[in-house]
C-alpha cells in the first residue's frame, strides 16, 4: 500500500502530533522496564554506598522518600533495581517475573505495594504520562451496531500503531521519516517494536480497507489518550490475589468471550468479542505492574497461564494474540513454594523467576522505625477517649524482642553480638567480619529457612504483641503503653501464635535475653532521673573514655588536668583525670589486673578514633557493659551503690527517701518523657531484681 497523504492533523489528539511529541522528547516512547529503570537510577546522587553486615552494597533514596517509606531490604532491593536494569537492556530479565520469597509478616507485599504506589506517581507526571489510542466513529465501518468507539484494549502505545500503519516495514520507516524522524531515531524505535494486539489489528485493517489507503481518512478515525494512572481500575498497576481451587479461573487473568459485545458484532471471527480488560492482565499491559501475590498458591491451569505470560509476554485466547509490556513482579512465603517445587513438573515456571529470598529486618536501629510503623502515628487514647501515654522505652523493648527472635544460633557470636554488630555498634572485641562469617555459613544452607533473617517473629507479630498490650486493663487503667508490660504480650503471641515448639523455645529464651536489654536501659533511666539531667550516664561514659585517652597524653601536668578538643563542638574542654574512676570502672567490666586494663583501653581507643571519623556524635551508649559499669560506679559513690538506692526508693517513711522519690519523678515526668503511670512501674521495676542476670 503506497503512501497517498502524510499531512499532518493540527490536533494535539492526533497520531502525527504524538510522533512529533516523541521526536522533540516531550512524550516518551519506551517499555515499563526503561521507565522503571529511569525513576530509579535517573538521578545518581540519590544512589548512595552503605555497608550492611559487613559487605558493601547500594542504597537508593526513590525507595526511602515516601513519609512511609521501605526500611532497610537492601539486598532485595538491589536485586530488584539489577533485574529491571538488565530486563531494559535487554538482557534475559525481561521474559522473567520477580519473585519475593519469605516468611509471612517480613514486609515482602508492603515491597510491592509502596513499588507499585512510587511507579504510579512517577507515571502521572506530565512528563511522563503514558498515551494509548482508540478508533472512533466505527459507525461509518458498519459490523459493531452501538459501539461507536473502541480503545486499545491493552493499552497499546500509539508509537506501536505508528510503526504497523503499514505492512511494508520500509514504506512505514520512509512514513516516519517525511514526519521529521532521523535515521537513527527511526532504529532506536524499531529495536522496540512488536505487532499489534489481534483485536487492533483487525479494526485497523477494517479502517484501512474502508478508507482505500487514504492516510488523512484513515487518521480521522484515531485518536491518541493518555493511559488513565487508576489504582482502584487496576490500569499501571493492578493486583491478582490468590483465590481458592473453585472461584479462581483463568478468566480473572485474560479475559473471556462477552455476550454483550456478541450482541453487537457481526463477524462472529472478530477478537474484539474477547473482553480482556475482563482479567488483571490487559489492565496493566501498556507499560504497567502485574503484582501476583502469594503467586504458588494458585492452582495448577492458572500457574501455567502465568508460565506463557513471562516467557512470551502475550496474552493468548484461541490463538488469539495481544502482546504486552508488562513487569510481572509476584510473592509467595517459604511453605507454599516449597510445596510447589516438591511438584517436579512444574519445574519450568520456576526457571522463567528471578527468585529472592526476602529475609525479616535485622538491624534493631531500623527495626524501631518499624516499630514506630506499627505504633501508629496518630495520638493514641484509651476506652475513655482520654489521652494515652507511650512510655519512651516501649519501641526499643519491642524492637529488641523481635530482633533477638531473629539471630540464628551461633558458636561464634552470642545473639546480642551478632544484633549489635548487624547494628552497626560495638560488641566488644567481636567484629564485623565474624558475623560476615557467620553470616556466609548460614546462607549456603539450601534450607531457606536456616538462612541469616530468614525465621523469626515477623511484622505482624508484632502487630499483634502492640494490640495485646493496648487491650490489657493495666494499659487502660493506667493510661499509658508501659513498656515493662509488652514481654508479656511478646510471650502471649509466641505461646499463642508460634506452632514449632523448637521456635517456641527459642522465641522464649530470646524473650529473656530481650528483658536483660530493657533492664539496663531502665537502670540508665533512674540513673539520669537521679542526677537529674537527661544525659548524665552518657556524660559519665564519655568520660570514662577521655579520661583513659588523656591518661597518657605528654601535656598532662601533676595536677592530673587534661585539656582537650570536644570533636562534637569544637570547644576546649578541660578534664581533670580520675584514676580511682577509672579503676572502678574496669573492675566492674571484670578487669583484675594490669594487662587486662590496659588491652581494654586500648581497644576502647581505637574504636574512639575509628568512630569519630564518620559518627563524631558518637556517645559509646551502645555499648552496654560500660554503660552499666559506669551506671554502678555512680551509684555506689553517690549514694553507696545501688541496693542503697533501691532501699531509699523502696523505704519511703522517712522524709529523706520521700523527697528523693518525688525529685526522681518529676525529672523523670519533665525531662525524660515519661507519664505518672510509667515513671513509678520504672522506678518499681527497678527496685525487683527481676530480669536482673
Amino acid at each position: 500500500m503506497a503512501v497517498k497523504n502524510s499531512v499532518s492533523a493540527d490536533s494535539t489528539k492526533s497520531l502525527d502530533f504524538h510522533i512529533d511529541c516523541v521526536n522533540k522528547g516531550t512524550r516518551r516512547f519506551e517499555n515499563v522496564f526503561q521507565a522503571l529503570s529511569r525513576m530509579i537510577l535517573d538521578d545518581s546522587n540519590k544512589i548512595k554506598k552503605v555497608t550492611v553486615n559487613g559487605r558493601n552494597t547500594y542504597d537508593f533514596d526513590v525507595f526511602r522518600q515516601s513519609e512511609k517509606h521501605i526500611i532497610g531490604m537492601f539486598d532485595e532491593i538491589n536485586s530488584f533495581v539489577s533485574y529491571v536494569k538488565d530486563a531494559a537492556e535487554g538482557g534475559s530479565s525481561k521474559e522473567m517475573a520477580f519473585v519475593l520469597i519469605g516468611e509471612p509478616g517480613n514486609g515482602k507485599t508492603f515491597f510491592v505495594d509502596h513499588l507499585c504506589a512510587l511507579y504510579r506517581n512517577f507515571a502521572a507526571l506530565p512528563e511522563n504520562h503514558k498515551y494509548t489510542f482508540r478508533f472512533n466513529n466505527l459507525g461509518k465501518i458498519g459490523g459493531y451496531g452501538k459501539i461507536t468507539s473502541i480503545e486499545s484494549q491493552t493499552f497499546e502505545d500509539p508509537m506501536i500503531l505508528a510503526m504497523n500503519l503499514f505492512d511494508d516495514r520500509n514504506i512505514n520507516k520512509e512514513y516516519l521519516s517525511k514526519l521529521g524522524l532521523s535515521e537513527k531515531k527511526i532504529d532506536e524505535l524499531y529495536k522496540a517494536y512488536r505487532p499489534l494486539g489481534a483485536c487492533t489489528y483487525y479494526i485497523f485493517d477494517q479502517i484501512k480497507n474502508f478508507c482505500d489507503g487514504d492516510l488523512n481518512k484513515i487518521k480521522e478515525f484515531i485518536e491518541v489518550v493518555p493511559v488513565p494512572v487508576s489504582e482502584s481500575r487496576g490500569t499501571i498497576t493492578g493486583k491478582y490475589a490468590a483465590k481458592d481451587k473453585i472461584t479462581s479461573s483463568a478468566v480473572d487473568l485474560l479475559g473471556e468471550e462477552s455476550i454483550t459485545r456478541l450482541l453487537h458484532i457481526a463477524e462472529t471471527d472478530n477478537p474484539y468479542r474477547f473482553d480482556l480488560r475482563r482479567g488483571a492482565l490487559a489492565r496493566v499491559a501498556g507499560g504497567g505492574i502485574h503484582f501476583a501475590d502469594e503467586i504458588f498458591k494458585n492452582k495448577k491451569d492458572l500457574v501455567q497461564v502465568y508460565l506463557g505470560v513471562i516467557q512470551n509476554r502475550t496474552i493468548e485466547i484461541e490463538g488469539f494474540k495481544w502482546p504486552l509490556d508488562t513487569l510481572i513482579i509476584a510473592t509467595s512465603n517459604n511453605s507454599e513454594f516449597g510445596r510447589f517445587l516438591e511438584e517436579k513438573e512444574q519445574a519450568p515456571i520456576v526457571d522463567r523467576c528471578r527468585l529472592t529470598y526476602m529475609s525479616h529486618n535485622t538491624n534493631y536501629k531500623l527495626q524501631k522505625e518499624l516499630t514506630a510503623y506499627s505504633i501508629g502515628s496518630k495520638e493514641k487514647t484509651t476506652f475513655h477517649s482520654e489521652k494515652l501515654h507511650i512510655d519512651p522505652n516501649l519501641n526499643y523493648a519491642i524492637s529488641v524482642a523481635m530482633i533477638l527472635s531473629r539471630m540464628p544460633s551461633s558458636d561464634k557470636l552470642t545473639p546480642i553480638e551478632m544484633m549489635k554488630l548487624a547494628a552497626g555498634e560495638v560488641a566488644g572485641e567481636k567484629s564485623i567480619k565474624t558475623l560476615s562469617e557467620v553470616i556466609n555459613d548460614l546462607n549456603i544452607d539450601p534450607d531457606i529457612t536456616k538462612r541469616f533473617g530468614q525465621k523469626g517473629l515477623g511484622h505482624r507479630n508484632l502487630g499483634r504483641s502492640i494490640q495485646i498490650l493496648l487491650e490489657r486493663s493495666e494499659t487502660q487503667e493506667g493510661k499509658c503503653m508501659y513498656a515493662g508490660d509488652v514481654f508479656k504480650a511478646v510471650e502471649t503471641v509466641i505461646i499463642d501464635y508460634i506452632q514449632d515448639p523448637n521456635d517456641r523455645i527459642k522465641y522464649l529464651n530470646d524473650l529473656k535475653i530481650a528483658k536483660g536489654l530493657y533492664r539496663k536501659n531502665v537502670m540508665t533511666t533512674i540513673f539520669n532521673a537521679y542526677m537529674n539531667e537527661p544525659n548524665a550516664v552518657e556524660k559519665d561514659v564519655m568520660n570514662y573514655v577521655n579520661m583513659i585517652i588523656g591518661i597518657d597524653a605528654k601535656n598532662l601536668g601533676p595536677d592530673k588536668v587534661w585539656t582537650y578538643r570536644d570533636p562534637q563542638t569544637g570547644k576546649i574542654i578541660p578534664l581533670k583525670i580520675d584514676e580511682t574512676f577509672i579503676d572502678s570502672v574496669e573492675d566492674r567490666l571484670g578487669l583484675k589486673t594490669k594487662e587486662q586494663k590496659q588491652s581494654y583501653r586500648t581497644t576502647i581507643a581505637k574504636i574512639y578514633g575509628q568512630k569519630m571519623i564518620k559518627e563524631p556524635n558518637y556517645d559509646f551508649m551502645d555499648n552496654n557493659d560500660l554503660v552499666k559499669a559506669v551506671t554502678d560506679v555512680r551509684l555506689k559513690s553517690d549514694v553507696a551503690g545501688a541496693g542503697s538506692l533501691v532501699g531509699a526508693l523502696s523505704n519511703r517513711t522517712n522524709e529523706e527517701n520521700q523527697k528523693l522519690y518525688n525529685r526522681m519523678i518529676d525529672t523523670m515526668e519533665n525531662k525524660l518523657g515519661y507519664c505518672a503511670t510509667c515513671a513509678q512501674k520504672t522506678i518499681e521495676y527497678f527496685c525487683t531484681q527481676d530480669d536482673a542476670n
